[in-house]
């Protein structure tokens, strides 16, 4: 996996002061997508073990709330493992830390077995990882600037505990 960028005070992609991983390449390509050059795999750097530990000591000071992983589009297949394993690690080490991710792929079809970008067991995984899924498809004719923590009106906000919980979506409250 290769990454475009890393920002270690982001308050735009999730409540309070965030560590923020943008990842590269994405299939989806919604029109007026902030970030297109992100669409290409091989745009950025390569994603080492040693970006992965700057990610960790970033995250360590208190007032860093969580991390939020977005892209490009981190559900990608290709993104999936580098992602999985980013989030275990953060996981282990931070428990109190609060993890998002971004996708422009929904919840059901993240979870429908049979669909693209289903990576058997990994997909799962990282759901299960997660505090926070921001889902849907960037939407121009939807965008809305007054939104909090997403694009377009079509992508929801969802409360992954709570979800895992019901079985069903259920949108995140602050």
């Amino acid at each position: 996996m290769n990454y475009a960028a890393i920002k270690n005070c982001d308050i735009a992609d999730g409540p309070g002061v965030r560590v923020s991983l943008f990842v590269s390449g994405c299939t989806n390509h919604c029109e007026g997508c902030f970030q297109p050059e992100t669409w290409d795999f091989a745009y950025g750097s390569p994603f080492t073990p040693e970006v992965e530990q700057k990610i960790l000591t970033l995250l360590s000071p208190s007032y860093i709330r969580g991390l939020t992983i977005l892209g490009g589009e981190p559900m990608e297949p290709a993104n999936q493992p580098a992602v999985a394993e980013l989030l275990r690690n953060v996981h282990a080490r931070f428990p109190e830390k609060n993890i998002w991710l971004f996708t422009g792929f929904t919840y059901e079809l993240l979870t429908s077995p049979r669909a693209y970008p289903h990576v058997p067991g990994t997909t799962q995984e990282i759901l299960a990882l997660l505090d926070v899924l921001v889902d849907g498809p960037f939407i121009q004719s939807q965008k809305d600037l007054m939104l909090r923590f997403r694009g377009s009106r079509n992508q929801r906000l969802l409360d992954m505990h709570k979800t895992r919980e019901a079985g069903t979506p259920v949108p995140w409250t602050d």
